[in-house]
């Protein structure tokens, strides 16, 4: 029962979402990396709830790092970053603990933890836990920042309105990335935004819930980096997308719509520029046999809809075995995309330290 990942750079999560606490131990960060705790402050702030789109379940986040760090810098070992939980209302879950929530993991939960899971507020598998996720990613994205590479996620979807895609050259990608940079509901296209709110929020009227699709892009990441076959980088970056709660879907550059092209359409042509190769399109989304190219790596994750909505919904009792019906109670979010979209930037960055320390070392994201 392995909550691991990683091999130069591992993290490791644990807590459950009405637990004492939630955290992550990042194990393999080279000596010397800087850790900002303003910066890890400023993300986790970005993961929390934002107006009335957002569940009324407020954290605090007080994190305190409680081994890996000295004097302001990573010591080389493990990096461990404790997060209480304060806002807590169990007895939400008490009443309907038995029946097994649409959309959720109880059912798979009860099957694999024989009724020893925490249920209350999903336990393991809320995306409380991503929290612990973004402390540690901060780190990450800091280290990956000093060396010139730079993450940023939008919200490409969502309840049926579209935001632009990010630019398709590099200083129009880099201006959509400061643009973005600290937004709480990241859309390059405002109008778009404010649609979507408008849809959130009717949506959440009708006790429903919508889903999202977040665009990631990468600036800055050197070719070479990803291995052929069982650790290409797309699949070491889907392993870890797919670990985020509710993403059900994961696409690379022009991802599915390329099974309709022709092969003439769907090549990226190849030059030499100012002493490097680049392509003159991105439809392989800056990634060739496993391997980044030197162009932006983009992808694109699909969420799905909160499973938590204010309906009456069929289900089972899992103490009794039989069929039921399930009224919820408690706080949801009506959608999640706009909250995980700073979850995407800090396990991206997670990978990326993982594969890079792979190819040229652990000191390399210090030095």
């Amino acid at each position: 029962m392995k909550n691991t990942f990683g091999h130069s750079v591992a993290v490791t999560l644990f807590g459950e979402s009405h637990g004492e606490a939630i955290g992550a131990v990042v194990d393999g960060l080279a000596p010397g990396i800087p850790v900002d705790e303003a910066f890890i402050a400023a993300q986790l702030d970005l993961r929390r709830p934002f107006g009335k789109i957002s569940t009324p379940r407020q954290e605090a986040d007080p994190f305190r790092i409680v081994s890996g760090c000295f004097a302001g810098r990573t010591t080389g070992t493990p990096l461990t970053v404790l997060i209480p939980n304060g806002d807590t209302k169990s007895k939400d879950y008490s009443k309907t603990k038995d029946l097994a929530r649409p959309g959720h993991a109880d059912l798979t939960a009860q099957m694999k933890y024989h009724g020893h899971q925490d249920y209350r507020g999903g336990g393991h598998f809320s995306g409380r836990v991503t929290a612990a996720l973004v402390a540690a990613g901060a780190v990450a994205i800091c280290a990956l920042e000093r060396k010139g590479i730079r993450i940023r996620s939008h919200i490409r979807a969502c309840a049926g309105v579209e935001d632009r895609p990010f630019a398709g050259e590099q200083a129009g990608l880099l201006a959509d990335f400061d643009a973005l940079k600290g937004s709480r509901f990241p859309v390059l296209d405002t109008a778009a935004g404010d649609e979507m709110q408008k849809r959130i929020l009717r949506a959440a009227e009708e006790h429903d819930s919508v889903g999202g699709v977040l665009e990631t892009a990468v600036c800055g990441l050197p070719a070479g980096v990803g291995e052929p076959w069982f650790d290409t980088l797309e699949s070491l970056l889907a392993h870890m997308l797919f670990a985020v709660p509710a993403v059900k879907g994961v696409e690379f550059g022009d991802g599915f719509a390329l099974a309709g092209m022709r092969g003439s359409a769907a090549n990226d042509p190849i030059r030499a520029e100012n002493g490097r190769y680049i392509t003159e399109t991105n439809r392989s989304g800056g990634i060739n046999g496993g391997i980044s190219n030197g162009m932006p790596v983009v992808f694109r994750c699909a969420f799905k809809p909160t499973p938590s909505i204010f309906r009456e919904q069929r289900t089972v009792d899992m103490n009794t075995g039989e069929n039921a019906s399930l009224s919820l109670e408690g706080r949801h979010d009506p959608v999640i995309v706009h909250r995980a979209a700073v979850v995407v930037d800090s396990v991206t960055a997670l990978v990326l330290c993982d594969a890079l320390a792979l190819r040229y070392g652990t000191d390399w994201l210090a030095e």
